[in-house]
């Protein structure tokens, strides 16, 4: 089973390093060169980038339009963005290979307690830390609390939570999401309106 939970309106109206720091931008605006970023094989077999994609093309933009956030914590994309930009023997991961990598790591209550970066969110950090909440990065995936746009232009949430795109559409206007908090140790899923600036993960082919 899947957990769809909303602790922020995550559809309707309102729709919805610390890593490796290498940036790159596209010449033709689309699909970005990945072979400089770091990347592991995790429990699904898969290889994935181990920090958020950080590559300057049309259709992304920094948080709070910071640079030193991209630094940090990636570049957000729009959907669209985000599937040209994962290229060149990668993909944007579907939400079937997102499942496949949140089962392998003990399932959806546990996994984000073992995908999370040990630095870099505000309420959670490893075993002996003195935070209130768990944050392992037992597998090396890192991932980090991008935060995100929402309508008007307005960015919120950088080190609560992250929100990552699926290649999988919901309908003709929304894709699927992933999505953690430094809070709690779930990984969840929603859709959000494609338009929405988001972070990204590749997935090697």
């Amino acid at each position: 089973m899947r957990t769809q939970f909303s602790k922020i309106a995550l559809a309707a109206g309102i729709s919805l390093a610390l890593a490796f720091t290498f940036s790159c931008s596209s010449d033709d605006g689309g699909s970005c060169d990945i072979s400089g970023y770091e990347s592991k094989k995790m429990p699904d077999g898969k290889t994935w980038m181990t920090e958020n994609l950080n590559c300057k093309v049309a259709g992304s933009e920094c948080y709070d339009k910071n640079e030193s956030y991209c630094n940090t914590y990636g570049r957000l994309y729009t959907w669209e963005a985000a599937k040209k930009a994962c290229s060149g023997g990668w993909h944007l991961p579907t939400d079937d290979e997102w499942e496949a990598l949140v089962t392998a790591v003990g399932g959806e209550e546990t996994a984000g307690k073992h995908l999370k970066a040990k630095e870099g969110w505000n309420s959670c950090g490893p075993t002996g830390s003195g935070k209130d909440y768990l944050c392992e990065d037992t597998y090396g995936f890192s991932a980090l609390p991008g935060g995100g746009d929402y309508s008007g232009g307005y960015f919120s949430n950088v080190g609560i939570f992250g929100l990552w795109w699926s290649a999988s559409e919901y309908n003709s206007y929304d894709a699927y999401i992933r999505y953690m908090y430094d809070d709690d140790e779930y990984v969840y899923y929603s859709y959000n309106d494609k338009y929405l600036l988001r972070s990204v993960r590749c997935l090697q082919d």
